[in-house]
């Protein structure tokens, strides 16, 4: 891609499970079909058997426009899993996620679009995000995220450098990384830490261009013993393969043990003043 010369064809790539809501799933493809450039092609993956209610959904879509490209797998594999069949599908350089249950602004794919015209050194790219209760005028909080190079391989040591839902990526340089890690949780970490170790150009736009769906049950689940775990399990088996240092480690079990110990008064006012405004 030539510095310069905007390249507006890209693939919107999604995955579904069965406990997806179908009408928030519409209202996230209605999102990015009505992108001030639309892409060219919508790759929806079905993770697993997704029941008659979703089943519609992507159906309908798919009957409707020859747009969308189906991928379903027999059985649920997981979120990096889905991904990588999806990845295999998308038919162009650029890559857009998104999830089914979030809302990106109509002008989201096209800032970004411009940003790899800009730069033709630029692998991945993410936006800030709001974070909402059931309808997107009700923000609770705008979850940050480091805009420059710098900062973003300085920050992914220890939290995800970017809100995966809002990145637009080239898909070559994804597959050079082997795709997404199998992992239990944190497969978007795992890519992101390899990334920013081969050293591949990314930033965040300063702006918040996604609305992701939140609620009272997914911030109560941040506090329970088994995803405190799983987050400790997934940094450490980074640790042991040497892509974060003793002390990122340290940090985050520091971190992950007081988000389970501590009051949820407490864990909030750290969570906004750390990642949250």
């Amino acid at each position: 891609m030539n510095s310069g010369i905007l390249n507006d064809k890209y693939s919107v790539l999604m995955s579904v499970y069965r406990n997806d809501d179908p009408n928030f799933l519409t209202v996230a493809i209605e999102s990015m079909l009505n992108q001030t450039i639309p892409p060219e092609q919508f790759v929806i993956v079905e993770d697993g058997i997704v029941g008659d209610e979703i089943e519609d959904v992507v159906s309908k879509y798919e009957k409707n426009s020859s747009l969308f490209s189906i991928v379903r797998l027999e059985k649920n594999g997981g979120l990096g899993n889905a991904l990588n069949h999806g990845l295999k599908v998308c038919r162009n350089d650029l890559v857009a996620r998104m999830d089914a249950d979030d809302v990106s602004v109509p002008e989201r794919c096209e800032k970004q679009l411009k940003a790899f015209a800009k730069n033709p050194d630029l692998k991945i790219l993410g936006t800030q995000i709001k974070e909402f209760v059931g309808d997107t005028s009700n923000v609770i909080s705008t979850r940050r995220v480091p805009t420059s190079f710098e900062e973003i391989k300085k920050f992914a040591r220890r939290r995800s450098p970017f809100n995966h839902p809002t990145v637009m990526y080239k898909k070559e340089a994804i597959e050079k990384l082997g795709g997404y890690p199998i992992l239990n949780r944190k497969e978007d970490l795992g890519l992101f830490i390899s990334a920013v170790n081969n050293a591949y150009y990314s930033e965040n736009l300063d702006e918040s261009l996604l609305f992701y769906r939140t609620s009272v049950e997914n911030q109560k689940r941040r506090k329970t013993w088994v995803n405190c775990k799983e987050y400790i399990e997934v940094m450490y088996a980074f640790f042991k393969k040497k892509q974060i240092g003793l002390a990122d480690l340290a940090y985050v079990v520091f971190g992950q043990l007081m988000m389970y110990i501590a009051p949820s008064c407490i864990t909030t006012k750290l969570s906004k003043k750390f990642l949250r405004t």
